[in-house]
């Protein structure tokens, strides 16, 4: 039984091996120019660890540099965007995205076809506003603060705060860490006994073992019926939105586009 949607029966193993390519070094320069925010999440770490720490070696010998650029824009973008960004449940929410985001597009620019980032603070309860779509290049709310579903199996109460985060196949929990936003679908799910049809969105895993499974796992970004503007009921894992908002967001963020799912340390495991 899929988790979340129909989708193929497809796993994308090989991004935890190039997930975050150089990243290593982002961090250590994140660390030096913005002491501030010098402690990552577990989720980023985790990411992190799976990454080389030896820097690129051009041509004749010059050490190539762009994880310093990476952090240089990260720093950045946390100036502009703090301010807009309100409430989050940890001061670490918005830095451990966007070294995600920079550090992943410098080690794969390839990849990241899009400049959209789409957010959600689960340290937030499902009844407030969590999820934002970031324009990274013009360091911009595209839309935010909006409802967000996640995962019946990350907490027990239906409008509370998730508290459990899995990878795992079969858990109905949300998924932690840093995805790539790939193609849309036509979405079919139900709730409330009822089917429903929406635009989906698949998502490779990028963080590892936080969230490599997502394509087996079927967890995508979607519209339901069950997020309105001011909550969100339980997915089967998928961080779902309001119908309308998919069908207008989504598309922005396919083909290229990155997803970060944050929660607080403490309950990252």
């Amino acid at each position: 039984m899929p988790e979340c949607g129909k989708l193929m029966n497809m796993t994308f193993a090989n991004y935890a091996g190039n997930a975050l390519l150089g990243a290593t070094a982002a961090v250590f320069a994140w660390v030096t120019l913005y002491p501030q925010h010098a402690r990552n999440g577990p989720v980023l770490e985790a990411a992190l660890a799976l990454v080389t720490e030896k820097p690129s070696i051009a041509a004749g010998g010059t050490v190539e540099a762009p994880a310093t650029g990476a952090a240089s824009e990260a720093g950045t973008a946390l100036d502009a965007l703090t301010n807009a960004v309100r409430p989050l449940s940890h001061p670490r929410a918005l830095a451990d995205a966007f070294n995600g985001y920079f550090a992943y597009k410098a080690a794969h620019p390839t990849d990241v076809k899009k400049p959209y980032l789409y957010f959600v603070d689960y340290g937030l309860p499902s009844t407030k506003p969590r999820g934002y779509v970031f324009d990274m290049e013009a360091l911009t709310v595209v839309e935010g603060p909006f409802t967000v579903a996640h995962g019946r199996g990350s907490s027990t109460d239906k409008y509370g705060v998730p508290t459990r985060f899995s990878n795992r196949p079969g858990s109905y929990a949300t998924s932690l860490g840093l995805y790539l936003a790939q193609e849309t679908y036509g979405f079919s799910g139900k709730a409330g006994g009822r089917s429903y049809g929406s635009i989906g969105l698949k998502l490779a895993g990028l963080s590892g073992d936080n969230n490599d499974n997502a394509r087996m796992r079927r967890v995508v970004a979607h519209g339901a019926p069950y997020v309105t503007a001011t909550r969100a009921g339980h997915s089967e894992g998928c961080p779902a939105m309001e119908p309308a908002r998919a069908k207008r967001l989504l598309p922005k963020l396919a083909n290229g586009g990155l997803v970060f799912l944050f929660a607080p340390p403490d309950y990252q495991g």
